[in-house]
């Protein structure tokens, strides 16, 4: 890629998943609004991901990365945020805690609201409209009116993403996160589950150890870090009028930054070399991700690398794999090779969700729980066997209680869907389920560290 990049330099390449707006002129307005708005995130908080994720494709520490599937509208509220954040906090201490590695906290919110289809039209009853693709472009009433992209949404969507990123700021700097708060962070309809006796367990093993570290001078007023975390965001680059808005030149720098998120991601259907997605992702200075599916080749994989990072830059590249928990085997390894071969530096994630996605019997769409972790389980496996580092795991989850994913603990049926399937989109894990993940992860990431440990201290002897 030699040609000169421009923040719109994507419009003269062919594209993938555009919605078709009705009136071009008010979206050229709209645009212009945004490229006027104050940034969603600084480039100083990008480079900082960039840093920590450097140490993720290290093999020094861990990438979690998860939230809704499609933030909505109508579910913004500071509960579900404040709900969100807090199973976030848990995940993260288990991991931290059980799998003794420390965890880079990257949530898919403030900004997910784009969602690529399969199809650009849906059929209900006879009727023919657009498929919903995100509240940032149509509503998901199944009606003409709602379903028209109306470019005034993107105002919306930023103006909750900008919402949202301040409640977040201010629980994980203004004590929420404190390491102390860990019992408090328990989600009410998740401690009469399975889950709830072994998180108690690991916050009185925490809380024991801050009270040690307390009795020898140490503790969350004179270490801050105890009582803050750092929390990035990220969302999928689906729409690129919003992106290119919303990209801005860093002053300290001059480097061009997405403001939109800290890390922004190519999805699976728009990873064309040649195309838009493609040419507007090289050009930004952000931490990226790559969606790799069944359909990636080796060297296809090592031709958007050479595109994407060609200054093979540590942390800027996390190559999220969603292959399905049946063909995780068939790929994974072939990839890990090619890149091994050619000596590039990225991060290797799980996306357990989205190649697990079945129609149950009753008609909804769900992801079985079994297949979900089996998934994980054989990317931690392919890993060691290759050599390499499991650098995170992807999720698409909440803390609402509901019931979209069957199985985990409790043991979700499809009988049990309808009761609290409220997914915009795609089923997400509840918060009992992603903390089963979460503690079952751990696991792997301990036995994982282990596996490294035993010949360097055999060496030693």
């Amino acid at each position: 890629m030699t040609e000169r990049w421009t923040p719109d330099s994507w419009r003269n390449k062919p594209i993938q998943q555009v919605p078709a707006y009705p009136d071009l002129e008010a979206l050229e307005s709209v645009e212009q609004q945004l490229a006027g708005f104050p940034p969603l995130v600084f480039a100083g908080e990008a480079r900082k991901l960039k840093r920590t994720l450097g140490k993720v494709a290290k093999g020094e520490a861990f990438l979690l990365q998860g939230g809704d599937c499609a933030e909505s509208f109508a579910e913004h509220s500071a509960d579900n945020i404040r709900d969100f954040f807090r199973l976030f906090l848990q995940m993260a201490v288990v991991l931290t805690y059980a799998g003794g590695s420390p965890v880079v906290k990257v949530g898919r919110a403030a900004g997910q609201f784009a969602k690529p289809r399969s199809a650009p039209t849906e059929t209900i009853d006879g009727v023919e409209l657009p498929s919903y693709r995100g509240d940032i472009i149509s509503d998901i009433a199944f009606t003409p009116e709602a379903r028209t992209p109306d470019p005034r949404r993107q105002l919306m969507a930023y103006r909750q993403s900008a919402a949202t990123l301040n409640l977040i700021r201010a629980f994980a700097t203004g004590g929420y996160a404190n390491l102390e708060n860990a019992h408090r962070w328990m989600l009410g309809f998740v401690k009469d589950s399975p889950q709830s006796s072994r998180y108690s367990e690991l916050a009185e093993r925490i809380t024991e150890s801050l009270n040690f570290m307390r009795a020898i001078g140490i503790d969350p007023e004179t270490h801050p870090e105890m009582r803050s975390t750092d929390f990035y965001t990220s969302h999928e680059a689906l729409l690129l009028g919003y992106e290119e808005a919303m990209t801005r030149v860093d002053s300290t720098t001059g480097d061009w930054y997405a403001t939109s998120g800290h890390m922004l991601w190519i999805g699976d259907r728009t990873r064309q070399l040649d195309h838009a997605h493609v040419e507007y992702m090289r050009g930004i200075r952000n931490p990226i991700g790559l969606k790799c599916g069944p359909s990636l080749s080796a060297d296809g994989l090592l031709k958007l690398i050479d595109a994407l990072n060609p200054e093979d830059e540590a942390g800027r590249l996390t190559l999220i794999c969603r292959f399905g928990a049946d063909k995780v085997g068939d790929h994974l390894p072939g990839l890990i090779r090619a890149v091994q071969r050619e000596g590039r530096t990225v991060v290797w994630s799980c996306d357990p969700m989205h190649g697990n996605t079945i129609k149950a019997a009753s008609g909804y769409k769900t992801r079985p729980f079994e297949r979900v972790m089996g998934e994980v389980q054989d990317f931690f496996a392919i890993h060691q066997a290759e050599g390499t580092h499991a650098g995170g795991i992807h999720l698409e989850m909440t803390g609402k209680n509901v019931t979209e994913c069957t199985g985990g603990a409790r043991a979700l049926t499809d009988a049990d869907l309808r009761d609290r399937y409220h997914t915009y989109c795609d089923p997400r894990l509840n918060a009992e389920q992603a903390l089963e993940i979460a503690f079952l992860t751990s696991e792997l990431i301990k036995r994982e560290r282990q596996s490294r440990e035993r010949p360097a201290a055999l060496a030693a002897e």
